[in-house]
């Protein structure tokens, strides 16, 4: 009966960090952009739809589209402004401006971190289910907003591959990943595509963060662990692989719910570092990894 809690529980934590992670890996894979601040977005969404829904009486649909709206304003900010002006500076030579992206976007989800702790405090808080009710699965009593949260995400994750691979603009997006250049003397804007992609990105990480809150329950201090598990996935699945990003999650989420449930809910985030260190050591290209 245990093995399939972890299998059904698991299964629904991975589906989140799978959301998660193509947006992160989408990110990558345009704009070249690693975004460390990506903890910071899905707990911002994941406090405001919270606070949202019990404080104010939006109720969990209007503190879910509330989080979302949230998740999306802070990757706006997070563009303009960190990550642009790295990218326009001509002080920074063009062979730095990863570093110094990655550094930015650090220091800027700490700083994420620490006004979140200071508007809310670090106690953990969870948004009330999208949806009352538990249903049986082989036996096992599960809560109905566990199954609505996988069977969402894989519904986004669906609608944005169709998105990307049937649509004129999901065309230019696999254009700009390919040969960003080219698609500039064709006469395309690069800028406009990029603030598509993080919009794009910042819903995907506002939803992933609002589904955590009604899930799991969010605080303050997950923004680090949820930023290195989503590291972690995207460097495992391989950088620029959204097929790659989505069988690693399934495989930190799955050692992390065992972990939970096996050893201490407390060390949750530590599988993740120890994937991390072995796919640095072992494959750095990841499993579909193309760079």
């Amino acid at each position: 009966m245990l093995a399939l809690q972890i299998l059904v529980d698991g299964f629904a934590i991975s589906a989140l960090y799978g959301l998660g992670a193509v947006g992160f890996t989408l990110m990558f894979g345009v704009c070249g952009v690693l975004n460390l601040a990506h903890g910071g977005i899905m707990v911002i969404a994941a406090l405001v739809g919270w606070w949202m829904a019990a404080e104010h009486g939006a109720g969990p649909y209007g503190g879910a589209a509330a989080g979302v709206a949230a998740g999306l304003a802070a990757s706006f900010v997070t563009y303009y402004a960190v990550v642009r002006p790295i990218q326009r500076s001509r002080a920074i030579p063009r062979v730095e401006e990863e570093i110094f992206i990655l550094t930015g976007t650090l220091l800027w989800g700490i700083m994420m971190q620490v006004g979140l702790d200071y508007l809310f405090s670090n106690n953990p808080v969870t948004m009330q289910p999208l949806l009352q009710g538990v249903v049986l699965i082989g036996g096992v009593r599960t809560p109905r907003n566990e199954v609505l949260i996988a069977v969402v995400c894989w519904a986004i994750i669906g609608l944005l591959s169709l998105l990307v691979n049937r649509s004129r603009i999901g065309k230019q997006l696999l254009a700009a990943a390919i040969n960003p250049r080219a698609l500039t003397l064709l006469g395309f804007e690069l800028s406009r595509i990029y603030l598509i992609v993080w919009a794009i990105y910042g819903v995907l990480a506002g939803l992933a963060g609002v589904l955590l809150a009604s899930f799991l329950g969010a605080s303050a201090d997950n923004a680090g662990a949820l930023t290195a598990s989503a590291f972690t996935i995207v460097i495992l699945g391989g950088l620029g692989s959204v097929p790659g990003s989505l069988i690693a999650a399934y495989i930190v989420g799955y050692a992390e719910t065992l972990t939970a449930y096996l050893i201490a809910p407390t060390l949750r985030p530590i599988p993740a570092l120890i994937i991390l260190v072995i796919a640095l050591y072992l494959r750095p290209q990841g499993l579909l990894g193309r760079r």
